[in-house]
């Protein structure tokens, strides 16, 4: 209860400092209906419920262009409360507003998308007997990602979607029936995947390295399996489960590098990663899924790189959680993936992590007009470049580059999997 107080005190903290700190000068509009906006430049958590809607510390409840639909209340001393709308009907109950990422209308405007990965302090209490109410079954997770790049793709490689595509329904995200307990026929030299039941559905992946404490190596967030922890630059394994994150300055406790994505030999289209999933999926942390790639990318994004991709098969494990990770999205850990929100790698001597959100692929991406035809080679010498004292870093980073051939976003469908003996060894 203590760090679940604390970090809810930290974080509002942090965001009424952002709203003091905007420019005063700058008067507040008023809409339609009369009602008084907020500043452009207020700081806001971003939650989609089929629309981004922004909420306030001050209670005020926004849509995506500045107006009043709303409002918010929460717990005293928390971030934990009850959305309503302008009529007093519930939006949203018992939300965790501490899992979602924080945004500005003027960011939204602009198309920066925040992005998450990693939590600052264990989001759950040190009992069960002190639980706190937490996002509720129905809530839904935004969009934003720590590698989501809009117009990923030139014009001329562009296949358009329907908006359905972009924002995926709960049935098709989760199905406890769906899938049956089976075995996938795999080429020699690849391990045998049994299919669990569990979760299925269709979405995309997306990347990030923020060298951060995984969200399962708190062992109040794993059930008692947590995920390894490094020290010494990601190198040395530290079972001190209660070691501080590098990334809220409390503790020496980092990402593995030894969890970078990797093949197994005689098994060319299959990989093995690990990845932060939806913070809604609460009791993720060791649940292993497969990702068979579609050939399709996110955001209208298909193009020669994700075509490639299609019929391959990543099986990931998850480490870690992310307020910002949507349902059917999977954030593989990626060495030069993009730091997003929380940074962890400036002691870790690298060289240039490239974009915040996309990392080294998406400098490529605009340095070469979106032309994918190039996104390899200069993925791999920006690998080579920023890794040149880390081999393990650069192999993990090279695996963008190589096996998933500079892919941007690419859709997969997905299925629950038993996890395989190399993945368990990682862990």
């Amino acid at each position: 209860m203590k760090n679940r107080f604390l970090k809810s005190v930290l974080i509002l903290s942090t965001v009424l400092a952002m709203v003091n700190c905007s420019d005063s000068g700058e008067d507040s509009t008023i809409n339609g209906n009369g009602s008084a906006q907020v500043s452009p430049s207020d700081a806001a958590w971003l939650i989609n419920i089929g629309q981004d809607i922004l909420i306030y510390p001050t209670g005020s409840v926004t849509d995506a262009s500045g107006n009043m639909i709303g409002s918010a209340v929460f717990i005293e001393g928390t971030l934990l409360g009850t959305i309503y709308a302008a009529d007093g009907s519930v939006l949203l109950e018992n939300v965790d507003l501490s899992l979602f990422p924080i945004t500005t209308l003027e960011q939204l405007a602009a198309g920066i998308i925040p992005g998450s990965s990693e939590t600052l302090l264990p989001p759950f209490p040190e009992s069960s007997a002190e639980a706190l109410p937490g996002l509720s079954s129905d809530s839904k997770i935004p969009e934003p990602t720590s590698s989501e790049m809009q117009g990923e793709s030139s014009s001329s490689e562009k296949t358009n979607k329907s908006s359905s595509s972009k924002a995926k329904s709960s049935s098709s995200a989760k199905s406890s029936s769906s899938a049956k307990s089976s075995s996938s026929n795999q080429p020699a030299g690849c391990p045998n995947i049994q299919v669990k039941g569990g979760a299925s559905g269709s979405g995309w992946a997306t990347r990030y390295w923020d060298c951060c404490k995984p969200s399962c190596s708190w062992i109040e967030n794993s059930g008692g399996n947590p995920s390894r922890q490094c020290t010494n630059k990601g190198k040395t394994n530290d079972t001190d489960w209660n070691n501080g994150s590098v990334c809220d300055g409390r503790g020496s406790a980092m990402t593995c590098t030894s969890q970078i994505p990797f093949t197994v030999d005689g098994c060319s289209d299959m990989a093995f990663a690990f990845a932060a999933v939806p913070a809604a999926n609460g009791g993720s942390c060791g649940k292993c899924f497969q990702l068979t790639f579609t050939g399709e990318g996110h955001y209208n994004s298909t193009n020669d790189n994700t075509r490639a991709m299609k019929g391959k098969k990543l099986i990931i494990m998850a480490t870690n959680i992310g307020g910002d990770v949507a349902q059917g999205q999977f954030d593989i850990m990626i060495p030069g993936g993009g730091v997003g929100m929380f940074n962890g790698c400036s002691s870790m001597g690298w060289g240039n992590q490239g974009a915040q959100y996309g990392g080294l692929l998406s400098d490529c991406e605009t340095e070469n007009n979106y032309n994918a035809s190039k996104y390899a080679s200069c993925l791999t010498e920006k690998c080579n470049k920023s890794f040149a004292n880390d081999e393990e870093a650069k192999q993990g980073c090279l695996f963008l580059a190589t096996w998933m051939h500079a892919a941007g976003n690419p859709e997969h469908n997905y299925v629950e999997v038993e996890c395989p003996d190399v993945l368990k060894q990682r862990y």
